[in-house]
């Protein structure tokens, strides 16, 4: 991503942040939510976390997946999970409820952009141009699969209805891709991050898109717990595990698999950027 500024920290001076914490072996479960944020369901990739968990907090890890960022917020909100992967917008949505374990690094920062993206061959070469389109969203709460783009629009005084002909809903950034990729939408916005890793791993697919416009960096997907459980002995424990990730043979395992450079704390105005494009889109006529 050219242009974009270096971190004056990485992953190995990340982990500094967090002292380590002396692990006292419990039997209770820790149940960690996971969304579409994450890539699918890589049954190697899940058990490597689980494992990863279930080994440096010495308990058992259970592992809580849901289809939509609703599904797993409520989850979260209703103190059914210690701590779960979700979305910026969620995030900022709950900010006196919700608080922040750990931000991946994505690229050395805790930062990704949204992808507006079009079929390859497409003769586009401005979001303007697509008025009227079928456009694919990921998730109504999702950050870069829907307020990115619904805020763009409110900033020129419009809406998803006002501009698109037709939109849906995917419920995951793939069938965002797969969905553009055969024709089925002439547009979709997806999570900058995930199109660049499917790029990687599945090229066939996602070569039948390509990239219309780059958002703005903002604050990367984060784990986030009950900000009334943030001070616990058990999620300071998790945060310490993830942030330690890059210095355990294991962990690096886990990162490589993700394609990220590892885990730091981060304060939560990382995402004031979304929250206003929330507070945007939130004044914006129906």
């Amino acid at each position: 991503m050219i242009g974009i500024p270096r971190r004056s920290f990485l992953s190995g001076a990340a982990a500094a942040l967090v002292a380590p914490i002396p692990i006292a072996r419990a039997s209770t479960t820790l149940s960690f939510g996971l969304t579409p944020v994450f890539l699918e369901s890589d049954i190697a990739l899940l058990g490597n976390l689980q494992s990863y968990l279930s080994r440096t907090l010495d308990r058992p890890v259970s592992l809580v997946k849901r289809r939509t960022y609703q599904e797993m917020t409520a989850l979260l909100l209703s103190g059914e999970l210690d701590a779960a992967w979700i979305c910026g917008f969620p995030f900022v949505q709950h900010p006196d409820k919700l608080a922040l374990v750990a931000v991946p690094l994505y690229r050395h920062q805790p930062l990704y952009q949204s992808y507006m993206i079009v079929p390859v061959d497409r003769a586009v070469s401005t979001w303007q141009e697509l008025r009227g389109d079928i456009h694919a969203f990921s998730d109504p709460d999702s950050n870069s699969g829907y307020l990115v783009t619904t805020a763009l629009l409110a900033e020129n005084h419009l809406t998803p209805q006002s501009f698109f002909g037709t939109t849906f809903f995917t419920y995951g950034h793939r069938n965002v891709i797969r969905a553009v990729g055969a024709g089925l939408a002439g547009s979709g916005s997806v999570d900058g991050y995930i199109w660049d890793v499917m790029s990687d791993r599945e090229p066939e697919l996602v070569s039948k898109t390509r990239v219309l416009r780059r958002s703005e960096l903002l604050g990367f997907p984060p784990i986030a717990c009950l900000r009334s459980n943030h001070e616990s002995v058990g999620i300071a424990q998790l945060a310490n595990a993830l942030v330690r990730t890059p210095e355990d043979e294991q962990g690096q395992r886990l990162l490589a698999m993700l394609q990220l450079d590892g885990f730091a704390v981060e304060p939560d105005s990382l995402f004031d950027d979304i929250a206003a494009k929330f507070a945007l889109v939130q004044k914006q006529p129906a």
